[in-house]
């Protein structure tokens, strides 16, 4: 707790393995290194970056399809880089994680596409590796361009992805915590044994969507479940994110709105026998800073410079799901039922009102983004931060990037100092997992679901 009671506040960078994530259009700033997105020194550099500046970890947002609504083509996402090329996130952990001794990472990982057996294998490897440093971002798609890429027509309608994940995590919780005993492992070099074959069993799950009949290839990880994030504000998204996640990620416009989702997952969360503090959330955030004001100001005038209005909504139009190069200015925007991000939907309609036109969108997407940036000194980007934190619930905030390096660095230092002075910002890491830094506990807690299909020897 701080000064003034509030909590600790954590920061986790928020980015993706590609060239134009979230700020569309500001990798053509000059003092921006994004292009170099494919190569290891670069991810190796910015994790070094990160743990010199305490952050939680770094979040990688991922698409496994492209931004082909505006326009009904690909064109305009491949033009402005609006992410697209994308790489994959995973591959940068371990590098990242040979570099640092605490700094964590989500991956997001679309469960849709993934095959379950070997995705809890590549999971569990990732922790062993990092010794405990990993969680999932549990995401079921959004783009018809995805399902196609995979020999489907079309993506599967919104709450059915989330009965499909259900099931998905069912099998996940099977593979991690009930396949292999905690003292299965005895490597007894004398004996030559290395494993009791009594204490490793054999997965069945016959259901809906999956059937598997096998043991999970890995033996206990750190964590055995990753740290579990989830990004759904929709009402089906917060019943899941109630019955499974230990971070949640919001986006913020109102302070009353982003308020009132944090208190219903909570509560949620209690209904199903969890406590409101086994879910910590994380709101979307861009900052841009300065020592004064004016330099924070100057900062983003220099910035908005290099902003890609069409780049801006092609991303928006993925993610909503509305074709909006199909109208004018100034035209009325048919918002209808989308199988897409149904919450960004539901954000920008208390954003901007229940009718759109793109001038309108344009207006809120002053750098890129849906995501109205914070602009000011160091000194006020602190008392905001703090503000979100007391009066909308959050624990922290995933960073978004504007132009990197430095949009971090003006982080590191210059707002996390004071909110250090203020007692809201660690001085040192704790030790242990991604978990235990969370919540005190290397293991999802007995009140997690998951831990029903625990052996319990």
């Amino acid at each position: 707790m701080g000064n003034n009671g509030t909590r600790e506040i954590r920061f986790n960078a928020f980015d993706m393995n590609c060239v134009g994530h979230i700020q569309q259009g500001l990798w053509a700033h000059p003092r921006d290194q994004s292009h170099r997105y494919a190569e290891l020194r670069y991810w190796t550099d910015y994790a070094k970056t990160l743990e010199a500046g305490l952050f939680d970890g770094i979040f990688l947002a991922d698409v496994v399809g492209v931004n082909d609504v505006y326009g009904g083509s690909n064109t305009a996402a491949l033009k402005r880089a609006v992410q697209v090329p994308v790489n994959d996130p995973m591959m940068l952990v371990p590098a990242m994680a040979a570099v640092t001794e605490h700094l964590s990472f989500g991956v997001t990982a679309n469960l849709t596409y993934e095959p379950p057996f070997l995705f809890a294998r590549r999971m569990s490897t990732l922790d062993q590796l990092t010794g405990g440093r990993i969680g999932w971002n549990i995401v079921t798609g959004y783009l018809d361009s995805a399902a196609k890429a995979i020999g489907l027509d079309t993506q599967a309608a919104h709450d059915d992805r989330y009965d499909l994940a259900d099931e998905y995590m069912e099998v996940m919780y099977k593979l991690w915590e009930g396949s292999w005993e905690d003292d299965a492992v005895i490597f007894d070099r004398q004996s030559h044994l290395y494993a009791h074959p009594e204490k490793v069993h054999k997965i069945h799950h016959h259901g809906k969507q999956y059937r598997i009949d096998a043991i999970h290839l890995c033996e206990p990880s750190p964590q055995r479940t990753p740290v579990l994030y989830q990004a759904g504000s929709s009402t089906r998204g917060r019943q899941f994110a109630a019955t499974h996640a230990e971070c949640v990620f919001v986006n913020g416009q109102k302070i009353e709105g982003v308020r009132d989702i944090v208190d219903d997952i909570r509560a949620r969360a209690v209904e199903y026998g969890r406590r409101a503090d086994d879910v910590k959330v994380f709101m979307g955030a861009t900052i841009v800073t300065g020592r004064t004001e004016k330099e924070a100001q100057e900062k983003f005038e220099d910035y908005r410079a290099y902003v890609s209005s069409e780049g801006a909504l092609v991303h928006a139009a993925g993610s909503l799901g509305i074709d909006l190069a199909k109208y004018d200015l100034d035209e009325p925007i048919e918002t209808g039922k989308s199988s897409a991000i149904v919450s960004n939907i539901e954000a920008m309609t208390r954003t901007v009102g229940p009718q759109w036109t793109r001038r309108k969108l344009l207006e809120q997407m002053v750098l890129g983004s849906r995501q109205a940036p914070m602009i000011g000194s160091a000194e006020q980007i602190a008392d905001t931060l703090v503000t979100w934190a007391e009066k909308a619930g959050v624990d922290g905030f995933n960073l978004s990037r504007t132009v990197v390096p430095e949009c971090f660095n003006d982080i590191i230092e210059l707002v996390i100092p004071i909110l250090q002075e203020r007692g809201l910002y660690k001085t040192s890491y704790r030790d242990g997992t991604f978990r235990e830094k969370l919540f005190g506990t290397p293991r999802l807690p007995n009140r997690h679901m998951a831990t029903k299909y625990r052996m319990t020897g």
